[in-house]
């Protein structure tokens, strides 16, 4: 649960303003080599000016994947291409975009919160599993389930402090 919570402020670290920042494109992946790799596998992230990325293509044959994923990511940037370089100018932030970017933050959020309830599932499986082969009684079975939910409950809420803590960041004129 730890980790869904210090991955989603990795992700929201990249979300942010109408300045330039390598970050900002962290969270988005390339299709390439027969599955799904992070950008910084394939390439260079610079912040040149203070409303300009460029992204350094390794491999020339990837550059129109990785155009497409930063196209795709669903943070509202339009990056041009040139050769292996692609520039990536960061828009001004409107009302419509920072919209755009508090969407991108819940999808996010929404992400983390499956990923504490699935460990909430592997927990009371394992429960579950030495209740069958008969390690734990019934009563402690309800008592460790009662303790997996009151965690989940506590990881769930911070995900929705976070959330709201970068919607206000987002939000601020």
């Amino acid at each position: 649960m730890d980790g869904a919570l210090e991955s989603l402020r990795r992700d929201l670290a990249g979300l942010r303003s109408g300045r330039a920042n390598a970050a900002l494109l962290e969270p988005v992946r390339v299709e390439a080599y027969g599955g799904e790799v992070p950008l910084s596998q394939v390439a260079t992230i610079a912040a040149p000016e203070a409303r300009m990325l460029t992204v350094q293509v390794w491999d020339r044959s990837l550059a129109g994947l990785v155009e497409k994923a930063i196209r795709d990511s669903g943070l509202g940037l339009n990056p041009a291409g040139e050769g292996q370089t692609i520039r990536v100018p960061i828009p001004q932030l409107t009302e419509e975009r920072r919209n755009e970017l508090a969407k991108a933050a819940g999808r996010y959020a929404e992400g983390a919160k499956i990923a504490v309830r699935g460990v909430r599932r592997d927990g009371m499986d394992q429960t579950k599993t030495l209740e069958k082969k008969s390690e734990i009684g019934q009563d402690e079975v309800k008592s460790w389930s009662d303790v997996i939910q009151k965690l989940t409950d506590q990881y769930v809420k911070k995900v929705e402090e976070i959330l709201a803590d970068k919607e206000r960041e987002i939000k601020q004129v």
